[in-house]
């Protein structure tokens, strides 16, 4: 697969919501990680404004991103700093995983569990139609061989009821892609991908040639991968950047379908990411990436 080289920072959605190719990630606002301690929720709300000032204008959430007592969640944060959404901006949740008495996450196969958690999606964000819903399916790897079709079903029927207007698949595989295409159009694919984790190469090339959105989650690792390599160290002192930065500008360079959505709690943190938008990969800096 060849390298995009564009310089534009634009992605056409679905075929109708143009994006800024580096968006913002939620889940860090409320806690560091899915359930950890709440963080100050004010700081979540002033790094969500100023991620808009600085053009993002996609968002990614859950309703489950929330801190292990429940007192702060992304959702919450999101409407309380941004409401009224600006008419530009693009709000992606997910549903598959859902709430345990514990404070835990448990993933449901059960299609009719869905719409519960679509309607928990639409009251907390405060809108009446989700941009864009993704199907979240198995752990942290695709359950290859398992059907998703029967919840695929539930969530386009949602969509022709107008209370969503495009569907994502997580956490799929090729197969499952194909699957759920038989069933509705698919807007964008969300998977474990980034510059220390490219196995889903084929998954992408699929995406590249129908035109669907690629958008990693943890797409600088998620503090699980070190991303600290000399490949990348070795770009990133030639462009005076951060590693992370170099990061998220291979995974622009790596095809022109790629979304990045980067999460922080940092205001310092996310001016850098943001910053990564500006850095043009050469083909020598991409072949030392390879």
């Amino acid at each position: 697969m060849s390298p995009d080289f564009s310089t534009s920072h634009d992605f056409l959605l679905g075929g109708d919501l143009p994006i800024n190719r580096i968006g913002f990630g939620a889940m860090r606002l409320s806690a560091n990680g899915f359930t950890g301690p709440a963080r100050d929720p004010e700081t979540g709300r002033a790094v969500l404004r100023r991620a808009v000032e600085l053009g993002v204008n996609h968002i990614d959430t859950a309703s489950f991103y929330r801190s292990n007592d429940g007192t702060v969640s992304a959702n919450a944060l999101i409407r309380e700093a941004l409401h009224p959404y600006p008419d530009t901006l693009v709000l992606a949740t997910k549903v598959g995983p859902w709430d345990t008495p514990d404070g835990g996450l448990r993933q449901t196969d059960d299609p009719a569990a869905l719409r519960p958690m679509i309607e928990t999606n639409l009251e907390t964000l405060g809108v009446d139609r989700l941009d864009l819903v993704y199907l979240r399916v198995g752990a942290m790897e695709p359950p290859h061989g398992q059907s998703i079709a029967a919840q695929f079903e539930t969530l386009a029927a949602m969509r022709e009821e107008g209370l969503i207007r495009h569907l994502g698949l997580s956490n799929v595989d090729i197969g499952h892609l194909a699957e759920a295409r038989a069933i509705a159009p698919v807007a964008a694919v969300q998977n474990h991908f980034h510059a220390g984790k490219r196995d889903d190469a084929e998954l992408l090339a699929a995406c590249v040639a129908a035109g669907i959105a690629f958008v990693p989650f943890f797409p600088l690792g998620g503090g699980a991968s070190d991303l600290s390599a000399d490949r990348l160290a070795k770009v990133a002192e030639r462009h005076g950047a951060t590693v992370p930065q170099i990061a998220l500008a291979w995974l622009l360079a790596s095809a022109p379908v790629t979304l990045a959505i980067p999460g922080t709690g940092s205001p310092t943190h996310l001016a850098e990411n943001m910053a990564a938008g500006s850095i043009t990969l050469t083909p020598e800096d991409l072949s030392d990436l390879a």
